[in-house]
């Protein structure tokens, strides 16, 4: 059974599939780094308002005497569109990686030689033909 699973885990596709998940992590947090620091700033500056910290409160808290609200209940929709608009960039950043990869692959298979077609026969009629006369013959 320990031979079978070391196959299976060093097959290239599985160890692909690692390779493009770790790098897909890596690459969310650069996406969430450029939405966190350029582009909610910027919506926050049209809106006038940090976009991280729009929300629409459900139940007031109580405040202590450090500023510090306990029991609020709220719907956090800046942050969601924060994570809406990292989806949105990742979507469009592996679209864009799966369009230039078909494109590589449609080139190379435009280079490759076309198969050479298969010599010509006789036609069906022809053939029919032949066989009239060989029984034709007898």
């Amino acid at each position: 059974m320990l031979k079978e699973f070391k196959g299976f885990a060093m097959k290239g596709n599985l160890v692909d599939i690692a390779v493009g998940f770790v790098m897909g992590a890596a690459f969310k947090s650069v996406v969430t780094s450029f939405t966190g620091g350029i582009v909610s700033p910027l919506v926050g500056m049209i809106f006038n308002a940090n976009f991280k910290d729009l929300k629409y409160i459900l139940k007031d808290g109580i405040a202590d005497e450090a500023g510090k609200v306990t029991g609020e209940v709220a719907l956090l929709y800046g942050d969601f569109i924060t994570n809406v608009i990292d989806f949105i960039i990742v979507a469009f950043v592996m679209f864009m990686v799966v369009k230039g990869v078909n494109k590589l692959n449609n080139l190379n298979k435009k280079e490759e030689a076309p198969a050479p077609e298969a010599p010509k026969g006789p036609s069906q009629e022809e053939l029919l033909v032949e066989i009239r006369d060989l029984l034709s013959k007898k």
